[in-house]
């Protein structure tokens, strides 16, 4: 049997050494981009000197290709050096958080590949978030970053392309629509709010990550009684960000005027007998298939900040879908 001594100095070794590990992968991978930041670099200052004929490049590619492949093995397809012209022109002008070269080499292949404001979005929320590749992807195929300007004022939508998604205030969590195709959900209306829900449990890591930054999962159906009466919130989450609650409420058919009543009855009461003095107000947000704008905006107060309505979506809409009704909203 081993002594707590014995036990105590393992760890401490396993916990350097798992670290030490840790620091080398980083390292390696750090150096590698770097490496292949400098290799695109030297292909497209090699083309600005007049070798642009699409041939010419072609061909040179395939030639440095077979040298690169015979002197260091693998990593030097045609391919892979075409990735490495695109990430020096993607990312050898722009200055951003990814320009420190923390990502990974799959993550700097895909940057590169989408326009130039969404690209340095989407590299400070990677870094920001740790998302892995297929984060990424995902986050950009339900096309966050036209969503979130959707949410946003004028004002907002510079700062969101520069400095990625700043939490700050209430409206700065909020998306319309959410897209919640990860639940494997069809679109008919022979599924129940409570099949909704159970959906959203059983992918809740998913589901954070759509809902957006600083979220925790408190729990399901939160029940709090008042007068007498028993009532439930369907979904609670706490932003660490904003310091506050953040009540959900799913409704699978069209947004009325009594479902945005009943979330300011939620809030009125998590702010009077749950939050503590030191938490900002609660946000409570109605989760629906369909809504008027005009009905939310007669209903709650002009200068409300609190509750929100947004839609969902079971499927992945089309950017050039969402792109018509940022010009229609902005």
């Amino acid at each position: 049997m081993p002594t707590n001594i014995t036990s105590a100095l393992f760890l401490q070794i396993k916990n350097l050494i798992a670290n030490s590990r840790q620091q080398l992968v980083k390292a390696v991978n750090s150096t590698m981009v770097l490496t292949y930041f400098q290799v695109g670099k030297i292909i497209v200052e090699d083309e600005q000197k007049g070798n642009l004929k699409a041939k010419y490049g072609e061909r040179t590619l395939r030639e440095l290709s077979t040298k690169l492949t015979a002197e260091f093995g693998r990593g030097f397809s045609v391919q892979n050096l075409e990735n490495m012209r695109n990430f020096y022109r993607a990312f050898g002008i722009s200055q951003t958080a990814s320009r420190k070269f923390v990502l990974s080499w799959s993550h700097y292949v895909f940057l590169s590949k989408i326009d130039e404001d969404e690209r340095q979005f989407y590299a400070i929320e990677s870094v920001e978030n740790n998302w892995s590749v297929r984060d990424l992807e995902r986050q950009y195929n339900s096309s966050l970053f036209e969503r979130l300007k959707l949410s946003k004022n004028k004002k907002k939508i510079r700062e969101l392309s520069q400095k990625g998604q700043v939490v700050s205030d209430p409206i700065d969590v909020i998306k319309d629509p959410y897209i919640l195709e990860f639940l494997n959900l069809q679109e008919s209306p022979k599924y129940s709010e409570n099949e909704l829900e159970q959906a959203i449990i059983n992918k809740i890591e998913n589901f954070l990550l759509e809902i957006g930054k600083g979220f925790t999962f408190v729990g399901r159906q939160q029940r709090f009684t008042f007068d007498q009466r028993h009532f439930y919130v369907d979904l609670v989450f706490y932003n660490r960000l904003l310091k506050c609650f953040v009540l959900l409420d799913l409704k699978i058919g069209e947004l009325t005027h009594q479902d945005l009543g009943q979330m300011q009855m939620y809030v009125n009461y998590y702010d009077r007998f749950v939050k503590a003095d030191e938490e900002s107000k609660t946000i409570g947000i109605v989760l629906c298939k369909d809504k008027n704008d005009s009905l939310v905006e007669i209903t709650l107060p002009k200068e409300n900040k609190q509750i929100f309505a947004s839609k969902y979506r079971l499927y992945l809409p089309s950017k050039k879908e969402l792109k018509k009704q940022m010009e229609v909203a902005l």
